[in-house]
This record gives structure tokens, C-alpha cells and sequence, in this order.
């Protein structure tokens, strides 16, 4: 007696052959083309004698990894786009802070002593040498604003994600438009330029990086009972308010100091995609982290040796292996269920 078949059966059997299709030819194509890739790898290797290559690889493995395990928790939470969101607000940031390179004291008004206009000259010419700093207090500000306001007011999480970062973008399109001799700045800070980072934004980022891993492994258990069920952590006595503050703190620094990394306009991919990934094949909380953690930095590392390889923008160069990353996780979990 044959077992009936249950409802949207035949369309997933369909997905999963179609899935699996579409990786046997990728299989296909890498056994024909292996001497290629082994060339590919002996390039690579070549760039690894340079100290910027391998500076960019130790700062872009930490913040992948930051990225992966809070986008574990911000996807079951709902609240991936708050990764987009901040990075819009980033962009709008960063477009003020490097054009306070432009205030001098001679436009300051005449009323303010001459003193403290050269001090404000000053202050606005550091600001826009080094504008990760001041980027940060804005970005954390503002998600812990998108708490506050998704928590305690009738509107939902991702129309306060839509209303504050248009806002925050239409800020920094206006700031560059009335600001000339800007735009090339803007531009690697949109789409990435991590080969072109400082030695001040590659410690600001080591250091973040190392302070965000921190403190996910130190309140990871707590994180994972506000993450699952918030109202039983609740009921437990768990501070799920302040632990909720702790994410979008973490949200906060992973994507400001990923933003030199993929752009401001790529860096939720970084956050989102190993995440769906890993769950594509996992169910367990620790497992899915740990998959999406090997993902995120594994993909991080072969879109840079496409990028060095092939001259490809490196953001895109990532974003692009994670979607390789995810058809075949996508296809291997169809098969399994």
C-alpha cells in the first residue's frame, strides 16, 4: 500500500531535483576546470607576500565571523533588516562627518571668539580624517532608538527600520550633493574598499571585532533564551530588555566596522546569508551558529581570492560566493526534508 501523498509534496521533490541539478553542473564545471583553479590558488598566493593583503584577511575573517553569529539570532528574531537599516544610518554618518573637513574657521560666524572658532575648525578637520568614531556613537544611537521605538510605540519593528534609515540615507545623498570633492570617499564607503583601510581603521576594527566575540560567547546563554522564547526568559527573571539593548549594541559595531569591509549598500548580506544557509540544513541553535559562523568567514576569504585574483570588487566578490553557498545548502536541505 503506497503512503499518500501529502500536500506540496511533489513541488518540493520538483525543488530538491531542480537544486540538485543546478550543483551537479557546478560539480561538473569545477572537475573540468581544476587546473584553473589550482592556478587561481597559486595567485592568490602570491598576494599573500603583501602586508595589506594579509592585514585585510585578519580583519575581514573577525568581522564575518561577528557578522555570522549575530545574524543567527537577528534572523530568528525577525529582525534582520536592522543590519540595512543601520548601515544606511552609517552612510548618512559618515557623509557628515567627512564634510565637517570643510568647516574652517574663517566660515564660522564672526561673533564666536577667534579661539574657540579654531578649536571647532579643529575638532571638524579630526572628525573627518578618522570618521569610523564618530559613525559608531551615531549608529549605536540610533539602534538603540529602533529598540525603544519597536518596543514601547504602535509602530513594528521594520517600519522604524524604513523610516530611519530613508532618513538617514536621504541625509547623506543631500550632505554629498551640496558638499563637492567628496565623492570618491563615498563611493568606497558605499560599495567597500577594504584593501584602502588605515592602520587607525584596521586596530578600530580588530579591536571592535574582538570586543563584539566577546561578549556574544559571555552572555551566549542568555542571548539564546531571549533569541527563542522572550517572554519565558521573562518569566525566568532574564533582563530580556537589557540583553535586547546588548544585540543591537553588537548589531551596531559589527556593521560599522564591517562597512570599510562590504559598503554600506552590501554589509546586511554579510549578516543574512550564512545565516539562512546554515539554516537550510541545521535546526539546532549551537549548530546552526557554528555552520554559520564556518560559512561566513569561508566565503569571506574565497571573495577575496576572487577579488585579488580577478580584480573584482570585493564586497561583491562575497556576496556573490554566498549565493553560491546558499543554492547548495538550499539544495542539500530540500533532499534531506
Amino acid at each position: 500500500m503506497k503512503r499518500p501523498r501529502r500536500e506540496g509534496e511533489r513541488p518540493r521533490r520538483g525543488g530538491a531535483i531542480a537544486l540538485w541539478v543546478v550543483l551537479a553542473l557546478m560539480l561538473v564545471w569545477a572537475v573540468l576546470h581544476l587546473r584553473d583553479i589550482g592556478g587561481m590558488f597559486a595567485a592568490f598566493g602570491e598576494y599573500l607576500q603583501y602586508k595589506f593583503i594579509r592585514r585585510a584577511l585578519a580583519v575581514g575573517a573577525l568581522v564575518s565571523l561577528c557578522a555570522s553569529l549575530l545574524g543567527v539570532t537577528l534572523v530568528l528574531k525577525r529582525y534582520s533588516m536592522i543590519g540595512d537599516g543601520l548601515s544606511h544610518v552609517g552612510f548618512g554618518a559618515l557623509t557628515i562627518a567627512m564634510s565637517l573637513g570643510f568647516v574652517t574657521a574663517e566660515s564660522l560666524p564672526e561673533f564666536l571668539p577667534t579661539g574657540l572658532r579654531g578649536g571647532i575648525a579643529a575638532l571638524c578637520g579630526g572628525i573627518a580624517e578618522n570618521p569610523l568614531p564618530f559613525t559608531l556613537v551615531v549608529v549605536v544611537l540610533c539602534a538603540f532608538l529602533l529598540l525603544r521605538v519597536s518596543e514601547r510605540s504602535r509602530m513594528r519593528g521594520d517600519s522604524a527600520i524604513a523610516l530611519i534609515s530613508t532618513s538617514a540615507l536621504a541625509t547623506g545623498v543631500i550632505v554629498t550633493s551640496m558638499t563637492s570633492g567628496m565623492n570618491v570617499d563615498v563611493y568606497n564607503y558605499m560599495f567597500g574598499s577594504i584593501l584602502a583601510m588605515s592602520a587607525s581603521d584596521v586596530w578600530l576594527s580588530a579591536i571592535l571585532s574582538v570586543v563584539v566575540l566577546t561578549l556574544f560567547v559571555l552572555f551566549y546563554p542568555r542571548i539564546f533564551a531571549v533569541t527563542f522564547d522572550e517572554p519565558f526568559a521573562r518569566a525566568t527573571g532574564v533582563k530580556a530588555g537589557g540583553y535586547n539593548l546588548l544585540i543591537a549594541l553588537l548589531t551596531a559595531l559589527t556593521v560599522v566596522v564591517g562597512m570599510r569591509m562590504m559598503g554600506t549598500l552590501l554589509i546586511s548580506s554579510l549578516i543574512i546569508f550564512p545565516a539562512l544557509s546554515s539554516m537550510r540544513v541545521f535546526s539546532r541553535f549551537r549548530s546552526v551558529t557554528l555552520c554559520a559562523a564556518i560559512i561566513s568567514v569561508t566565503c569571506f576569504l574565497v571573495g577575496m581570492m576572487l577579488s585579488c585574483v580577478f580584480s573584482l570588487p570585493t564586497g561583491a566578490g562575497i556576496v556573490a560566493v554566498n549565493l553560491v553557498v546558499f543554492i547548495v545548502f538550499s539544495a542539500i536541505g530540500a533532499v534531506k526534508g
